[in-house]
């Protein structure tokens, strides 16, 4: 196959461009954080709700008000577990996310009574597995930033060993922890893989191969030891545990969104990044392992 310039120039430009703007959002204040997760929330459900479409056809006639009502009621979810991290006044995102969710929730099973033919539970249970997976994982990823779920409680000035820690890398260390262990393990898993893989992984993904995903996993949990090592020693083995986790967990995440569109017989989950498919082929990885890096954390605290 000859080497073509033009679809490379396009798929390099895209790359740089969008690891900037995940490094602004990441990294430039909280407001920026939300913003940007705002938007990969909502273009992961409007992906979401093409696949599965696709998947069952009548899924596509859900009536509009399931359809943005339950990514109203998601981004509610998203905005309770803001805690208190957001206020403005008298006014936090915390409490505008409760009546969001509720308001949402109640909108769908409704909605599905008044203006569909027939109520079918199939699609109300499409859009709860869509609650999960999606809107759940960005709620998770945005307590972890906020730091809420290890702050001392009830008046408490110190910290146990364990919190200790947490509050060293808590608020956008976090996220970055993950996002960067992620990151590391796709694009070694692909250079060992290349380099040595031969046993197919999963018939789901076959480019992927045990040695490729094993090598992958080994060499984030090693580079993310090494930074927090370099960072703050004390808490460089809570940096590789988590890098296992994310890595572990994302190569799944990988598989499902794979499964997904394979059920939907489509290459790519949509195109808003040329070259690179949509926002649910970006962020299959870091929906499956926010989950369980907050429970993690959460066990751990």
């Amino acid at each position: 196959m000859a080497f073509n310039w033009q679809t490379f120039r396009t798929r390099a430009l895209t790359a740089i461009l969008f690891v900037v703007v995940m490094l602004v959002g990441l990294l430039w204040n909280k407001w920026s954080f939300l913003f940007l997760f705002s938007i990969i929330h909502f273009g992961c459900w409007f992906e979401y709700q093409k696949l599965v479409g696709l998947i069952d056809k009548g899924y596509q006639t859900i009536n509009p008000f399931h359809k943005y009502g339950v990514m109203i009621g998601g981004y509610g979810l998203m905005l309770f577990f803001t805690a208190d991290w957001y206020i403005s006044g008298n006014v936090s995102l915390h409490s505008i996310g409760w009546m969001l969710m509720l308001a949402g929730f109640i909108m769908v099973p409704i909605s599905e009574l008044l203006f569909s033919k027939q109520f079918n539970f199939k699609y109300i249970a499409h859009s709860v597995f869509g609650l999960i997976y999606i809107s759940l994982s960005w709620a998770l990823l945005m307590h972890l930033r906020s730091g809420a779920m290890w702050m001392p409680h009830n008046g408490e000035d110190t910290f146990t060993n364990i919190s200790t820690l947490l509050a060293r890398i808590s608020g956008y260390a976090v996220p970055l922890i993950i996002i960067g262990s992620i990151w590391i393990n796709d694009t070694m898993a692909y250079i060992v893989g290349s380099l040595i893989g031969k046993t197919p992984l999963s018939s789901i993904s076959p480019k992927k191969t045990w040695e490729g995903t094993i090598g992958g996993i080994i060499l984030a949990v090693v580079v993310m030891w090494v930074l927090g090592y370099l960072s703050q020693s004390s808490a460089a083995w809570l940096w590789a545990v988590i890098a296992a986790v994310a890595a572990v967990a994302g190569t799944f995440g990988d598989l499902l969104e794979s499964k997904l569109k394979r059920l939907a017989n489509v290459k790519d989950s949509g195109s808003f990044m040329p070259g690179h498919g949509g926002f649910l082929d970006r962020f299959d990885s870091l929906l499956l392992a926010t989950p369980f890096v907050w429970l993690l954390l959460k066990l751990i605290n």
